[in-house]
């Protein structure tokens, strides 16, 4: 059987065990949280030793090239030595601001020690000095300073719970990333851009809604952002104001259940329905467009085979689900 060498010690890895479960056994408090190659949480780094391919999948080509890996999905066929990631991938910042946007949203943002470079829509994971972490898309703009992160409000949630309730401004903590491939690119600046979202799936979207705009794109941009009810949806008047000031930009907010007649914040109503069906009413061919899918990992993954089966390019459709933590054990 293989082992993993570090910090010093040796941990063999149980037949088919992944290497941070290993770790985590033997007692390592690695910081994780989905522990299914999503959301980059748990990255270390190999020194020495072959690293299966699926442990690099969705890295940077430069991450990679410093053998950083993800350890939740990496079961070595041979020993490997491993240690923490370097300061390239780890940002220290500062909590500047916590705002709510709804009821179960938060508003954060983040000023950086040092350089952070990323692209709107892209994710970010959080790590408290207890090893905590959790991953949240980007919502700024590079050259809006801070880094701006919508954080989903759950029950029991370990890291929402602390930002509600406990966090600080000026209180420290570290950023690893960026991460994802979600973002716009510029360029076929006359093609139709789909952006659907649920929940907190909003918050890449208004990064990327903006970043098209600032980039000059001239397309058709239709953005859904989807609610179970009205009180899930949030920045509503920023995004009307956008639309208003954009001829080229449509936002149609969603909920699952309502009624259209029902009005929205004094303006016009919303859509009602699932947001996939809502779509495909308003837009049946999407041949030539280019789409941006985020939210719920089941959400996101029904949208991508139907906006596909509606015409757009498989290599055209960036998703960026989310996927819960892990449970605690």
């Amino acid at each position: 059987m293989a082992a993993v060498e570090f910090s010093g010690q040796s941990y063999t890895l149980a037949e088919n065990e992944t290497v941070l479960d290993a770790l985590l056994r033997g007692g390592v408090a690695a910081a994780h949280a989905c522990k299914a190659g999503s959301c980059g949480s748990c990255m270390m780094r190999a020194t020495a030793g072959d690293l299966p391919e699926p442990s690099q999948v969705g890295l940077k080509d430069s991450w990679k090239a410093r053998g950083y890996f993800l350890p939740c999905v990496c079961r070595p066929g041979s020993d490997l030595a491993i240690a923490p990631v370097g300061a390239d991938a780890r940002t220290r910042a500062r909590l500047v601001s916590l705002d709510r946007l709804s009821a179960d949203v938060l508003k954060i943002r983040l000023a950086c020690e040092g350089p952070f470079d990323f692209r709107a829509g892209q994710y970010v994971t959080l790590i408290r000095e207890s090893g905590l972490a959790r991953s949240y898309s980007i919502a700024s703009l590079p050259d809006e300073g801070d880094v701006e992160l919508h954080v989903r409000l759950i029950p029991g949630g370990r890291m929402s719970g602390w930002l509600r309730d406990d966090a600080r401004l000026g209180e420290a903590i570290t950023l690893l990333g960026p991460s994802g491939e979600c973002f716009y690119v510029p360029g076929r600046e006359d093609q139709p851009l789909l952006l659907a979202g649920t929940g907190t799936g909003l918050a890449p979207l208004w990064g990327i809604v903006r970043d098209a705009l600032r980039c000059g794109h001239r397309g058709p941009i239709h953005l859904f952002h989807g609610a179970v009810q009205a009180a899930g949806l949030y920045l509503v008047d920023e995004l009307r104001g956008l639309a208003s000031a954009h001829p080229q930009v449509e936002y149609i907010p969603t909920v699952l259940h309502g009624e259209v007649s029902t009005g929205f914040a004094g303006g016009p109503g919303f859509a009602v329905g699932s947001i996939d069906r809502v779509i495909l009413e308003r837009l049946p061919k999407l041949g030539g467009w280019r789409g941006f899918v985020c939210g719920d990992e089941g959400i996101v993954r029904t949208l991508k085979k139907k906006l596909f089966l509606a015409g757009m390019a498989s290599r055209d459709i960036y998703a960026d689900p989310f996927v819960p933590a892990a449970p605690a054990v």
